[in-house]
């Protein structure tokens, strides 16, 4: 940018020396350097102190101009400087050595510094020996002038072109606003084009519909179709004919949209009934290899190996096949079995319902000697041992047979189906498919092995299958890692239970009910009340009462939670058949209580009902207890429940008149913490229980009432007192020995019956 020479030119001055001075002795001194620098010769006289004086040299002046090299930076071009400098002085000392040497020789004769003067310089020697100590200063001053003159240069150049640029840029500017109504017409035109080429594109893409239909009815109605579900680029066919129908049912308005359509779902069909008919023939190829080995083999670790690794490694040799059923199947149902609700799903869900089909009915026939040997083991160890012990040895067989064919369907089919209500699913297809051999959707093998053997069991046989089914694959704990073996189990108990083993519980219950409460005969002996044994409650109650709480006990740990609600029917039975036998047994001893005073009707009706109402109240109906209580600890809620919240006012109106036995009860059972709900069969059942309790309660307390006021009126021919106290204490002590607060409350009740009754018959005297 910058040229060497505009740092180092110098202008060039003329040197020139200065005349010598004669001496009067012919000695030649050099020249003083006093001397002023205009280098005349001085003609007068020589003073003594003349000779003091030295020539002052000619060449004083600036230094030779000489080419310096190029500075990078203000450091560089500063060493240059001083560098040259050194130079140029080095030069200069060589030089003043030699003019002194010859100046030197140059002796002035005697006769010369005759009749000169001394003439005193016209410049004053400071003003020279200044001059001569500034001279590298002076130098690199005008350098230095030099410098700011080319950046001045600089400066003014670069402002021109800035100039230059502000110019062209306005030019521009010029020149786009003449322009940008061309730009703006070819935007248009390139908008245009876009439109018209994706227009272009999609009436090809459109054409493809069209056009696909005749390659692939050529290749599907071709010779060797067969053998092209083979391979995996069959699936292109599936998806292009699938894409096609759903364009033309998209499209219904499309030129012969309908035909094209129609022979679209015939392609579809034609490919899909290639898949089943390929993969069904495949199946039969290996079966008759698998299901002949099966059969000559007598190890049970032989048939597994060849029932499920040999069976799954033969299957999965035909990975295009495979892959082009999975495609067919997973078009139609998701990963785990539910329906994708797509144009074509009738298609593939029938095609895939059939391919269960295939497949199931060939399991069932490989695995048949595998399951009848199962079966025969179940039936020896039933007869050796137990049937609980050989039913449950049974359902783990089942579940490992039945978690294997899960991993191996999964495989070849890559589903899961899971428990779904949905008519549509794949859950429900297999589920139609009734085989012999247990899977996720059919445990109805189990059951239809289990129940002829358990219907000829006790009922407590069946309350231990169900409890031991219930705590070993429902109820897991929370803190194991639940497998996947787990997880299965737990469904096929799920549905075993909930399909097969309740219903059949439930009906066994019933039957033990009608049997056990219904129908037995009621012997006299069992009427009397007797006194309570080693403080147990239920130890004295009634025979049909004690079975109706072994009832309930059994069901109650039989059954989870949910299903011993109030909404059982079994729970419902057992408290309505026990209300009416105790009811039959009631009325049968009022009406021999001419004869046998004893037991009262009424206590004995107390007795027995606050049993049952204390076994559901400790039961909670749900509730799983595996030991029956002692005592009644919950008689204080019942009793809450049962009386009103004012006795005195209630008995006070009963007895006035105003109110009815039956309003009683509504009062009474309003302020129950449970709201009755009528079209519920157990609230009712147990409503109806209360209000037996209620009727009893009062009939007892107002009869004992009278007696109780006959006794402090002193009527004749009543009984004292004491007489009345002591009957009643022996009553209460032999029916509810051991339960003071029984015994008490019901006193309490006696005291506020009797007082209420001698109000009443106050105010109408």
């Amino acid at each position: 940018m910058y040229e060497d020479s505009w740092y180092s030119f110098v202008p060039e001055v003329t040197q020139k020396k200065t005349p010598s001075i004669s001496q009067s002795t012919g000695h030649k001194r050099r020249e003083s350097l006093l001397q002023p620098l205009n280098g005349s010769n001085q003609n007068d006289a020589v003073e003594p102190l003349a000779n003091l004086y030295e020539e002052i040299d000619a060449t004083e002046g600036p230094p030779e101009a000489t080419l310096l090299r190029r500075a990078k930076s203000y450091s560089d071009f500063y060493h240059v400087v001083r560098a040259q400098l050194a130079k140029d002085a080095k030069k200069k000392r060589k030089k003043k050595r030699i003019n002194y040497s010859l100046e030197a020789l140059n002796i002035q004769k005697p006769e010369d510094a005759v009749g000169q003067r001394y003439e005193e310089p016209t410049e004053s020697i400071d003003d020279q020996l200044l001059e001569a100590s500034q001279q590298e200063y002076l130098v690199y001053q005008d350098q230095l002038a030099l410098t700011d003159r080319h950046l001045d240069t600089l400066i003014e150049d670069a402002n021109g072109a800035l100039q230059l640029l502000e110019t062209l840029a306005s030019s521009f500017r010029a020149v786009e606003n003449q322009t940008s109504s061309f730009q703006a017409q070819c935007d248009d035109l390139l908008s245009e084009e876009k439109r018209l080429q994706k227009l272009a594109d999609e009436v090809g893409t459109e054409l493809h519909y069209y056009a696909y239909l005749d390659g692939v009815t050529r290749r599907l109605n071709a010779p060797g179709a067969s053998r092209l579900v083979d391979h995996e680029n069959f699936a292109e066919i599936l998806t292009n004919t699938d894409a096609c129908i759903r364009f033309m049912a998209k499209h219904p308005t499309y030129r012969d949209a309908e035909s094209y359509l129609a022979r679209y779902q015939s392609s579809l069909t034609k490919a899909l009934h290639l898949v089943e008919s390929g993969f069904s023939n495949h199946l039969d190829r290996i079966s008759g290899e698998i299901s002949k080995q099966i059969a000559s083999t007598q190890s049970e670790a032989a048939r597994h190996a060849l029932a499920y690794g040999r069976f799954e490694e033969l299957v999965l040799e035909a990975d295009g096949l495979i892959s082009n059923v999975q495609r067919v199947i997973r078009s139609g149902f998701d990963q785990s079995g539910n329906p994708i609700a797509e144009h074509n799903f009738d298609y593939y869900a029938n095609t895939a319902v059939n391919i269960f089909f295939s497949y199931s009915s060939i399991r069932d026939r490989d695995l048949k000697p595998m399951t009848q040997h199962d079966l025969e083991t179940f039936r020896k160890e039933t007869k050796e041992a137990n049937v609980g012990m050989a039913s449950r040895n049974f359902i783990k067989q089942c579940y490992e047979r039945s978690y294997d064919e899960a991993g191996l369907f999964a495989k070849i089919f890559a589903i899961d189906p899971q428990f779904s209500m949905d008519t549509q699913s794949a859950y429900v297809a297999m589920k139609g498919q009734q085989k012999t051999l247990v899977n996720i959707a059919n445990v109805a093998p189990i059951a239809n092995t289990l129940q002829p053997n358990l219907q000829a069991s006790d009922l407590q046989t069946i309350c231990n299958l169900l409890g031991w089914i219930t705590n070993e694959y429902l109820l897991l704990d929370y803190d194991e890692e639940i497998s996947r073996y787990s997880q299965h189990c737990q469904e096929l108990t799920a549905r075993l239970l909930m399909e097969h083993l309740w219903p059949f519980a439930d009906t066994a219950f019933e039957n033990e009910i009608t049997q056990s409460i219904t129908r037995p005969a009621v012997s006299p002996e069992t009427i009397k009340i007797g006194p309570v044994v080693n403080g147990v409650a239920s130890s004295n109650a009634h025979p049909l009462a004690k079975k109706a709480l072994e009832l309930l006990v059994m069901y109650d740990q039989a059954m989870p939670k949910e299903r011993s609600q109030k909404s059982s029917s079994v729970v419902f039975k057992i408290i309505h058949e026990t209300i009416l036998a105790l009811q039959r047994i009631e009325t049968r001893i009022k009406s021999t209580k001419s004869t046998d005073p004893d037991p009262d009707p009424d206590l004995f009706m107390i007795k027995n009902l606050l049993i049952v109402k204390n076994e559901l109240v400790s039961l909670e109906i749900g509730d799983v207890r595996s030991q029956t209580t002692t005592n009644m600890q919950h008689f204080g809620q019942i009793w809450d429940a049962l009386s009103p919240q004012n006795w005195m006012g209630l008995f006070r109106g009963i007895l006035g008149g105003s109110l009815s036995l039956g309003l009683w009860s509504s009062a009474t059972a309003a302020n129950n913490s449970k709201p009755a709900n009528i079209n519920d069969g157990v609230q009712d059942a147990s409503e109806k229980l209360d209000e037996l309790l209620r009727q009893s309660i009062y009939a007892f307390t107002q009869r004992w009432g009278g007696l109780v006021n006959a006794a402090k009126s002193g009527k004749k021919g009543a009984k004292t007192s004491a007489q009345v106290e002591t009957e009643l204490n022996e009553k209460l002590l032999t029916a509810f020995g051991g339960q003071p607060e029984v015994v008490g409350k019901l006193k309490e009740a006696i005291q506020i019956n009797a007082q209420a009754q001698k109000e009443v018959g106050g105010a109408k005297r």
